[in-house]
């Protein structure tokens, strides 16, 4: 097959789904009297509710794999937008080289078919284009991603930061520059002061613009990402709501931080509820033994999540997310929910 031009092949942008154009509530609701993964979905979207009617709930929204390459953002921003989350723990990749790489006004791109395939990486790998399955993105722009984040290091006072504090001063850059997509979580965050923590941090774009920041510092003094500093700040914010809910997409890093901050506000002495709400979004098997794909029930041995209002959700998250997302939407509970403005309050907690 002839090769082609870098241009031709990065030819087709992602579109980011807008729940806010679609009802699905009734399609949601006619899933309950069917059977299996669909009927679990209508519980999910169920509960989903219930947590946004809970106005002493805090929702916390967890974020694993690669989601807003593959045409989420508009679903979280306008979550954010309509407070229907109060935290977020993401996966670096997500917050940075996806959605802060778009608000740098990149974009990601669709493969043509035959590229899920892996035979045509080669051609790839020579013409600087990365690639997520079925999706494409330009090498070269990340590299601008990874400079910006060590541009924001050098202006910021030599210390260590949570990833919460490092995210705040990317949302303020955007701020000051000017976002170059109608829509980022970063930026979004920023401006409603919902804290996002990414726990393992120096996985994505960030890492590489750290490392490049304290290298040239040489012996100096240095930003660094300090994640206990994150754990401590994220038990603050357990101890200080009454009442918790997760909606997990995928697992991993996110999935275990979020669900450990009940354990951990024990460990300082604090008597804690277990998060009262629990869903997950995964299509890890649960017989692996993995962090990924263990069950909200099994979560209740371990003191971090209640029985009785959790559900799992055995589906790919581009087709799970926006059904129950848009349900919580439409249903319209998050109308009577207020900003909480969160970053506000751990800012006053912060280990400096």
């Amino acid at each position: 097959m002839k090769k082609k031009a870098k241009e031709d092949l990065l030819a087709v942008p992602i579109e980011h789904i807008d729940i806010t154009r679609h009802d699905v509530v009734p399609w949601v609701e006619s899933l309950r009297r069917m059977s299996y993964s669909a009927r679990d979905l209508a519980r999910a979207a169920d509960l989903f509710d219930r947590m946004l009617a809970d106005k002493d709930c805090g929702v916390i929204l967890c974020l694993a794999g690669s989601l807003i390459n593959a045409g989420l953002k508009k679903v979280f921003v306008d979550m954010i937008r309509s407070n229907m989350v109060d935290v977020i723990v993401s996966t670096g990749a997500n917050i940075v080289d996806q959605d802060f790489f778009e608000a740098l006004g990149f974009r990601h791109y669709v493969a043509e078919d035959r590229f899920k395939a892996g035979l045509d990486d080669e051609q790839l790998r020579q013409l600087h284009i990365d690639r997520i399955y079925d999706t494409l993105i330009d090498e070269d722009e990340l590299r601008i991603c990874d400079d910006t984040i060590a541009a924001i290091a050098n202006g910021l006072a030599p210390r260590p930061y949570s990833s919460r504090e490092f995210i705040l001063e990317m949302g303020a850059y955007l701020e000051r520059t000017g976002c170059k997509s109608p829509d980022s979580i970063v930026l979004e965050a920023y401006r409603k002061q919902v804290p996002i923590f990414c726990p393992a941090f120096s996985d994505c774009s960030a890492g590489f613009g750290l490392v490049a920041h304290q290298a040239a510092r040489g012996d100096r003094a240095k930003v660094s990402i300090d994640s206990v500093k994150d754990f401590h700040e994220f038990v603050q914010w357990k101890i200080k709501t009454r009442e918790s809910g997760l909606f997990m997409i995928g697992g991993g890093v996110p999935k275990n931080f979020a669900q450990d901050v009940v354990v951990a506000a024990e460990v300082l002495g604090y008597e804690v509820s277990m998060h009262k709400y629990a869903i997950q979004i995964t299509v890890a098997d649960l017989r692996d033994g993995a962090l990924s794909s263990s069950t909200l029930k099994e979560a209740h041995s371990w003191g971090k999540v209640d029985s009785g209002l959790e559900q799992m959700v055995y589906c790919e998250a581009t087709l799970a997310v926006p059904l129950i997302v848009g349900y919580g939407y439409h249903k319209g509970s998050w109308r009577t929910r207020q900003a909480r403005r969160w970053n506000q309050v751990l800012d006053s907690v912060a280990v400096r």
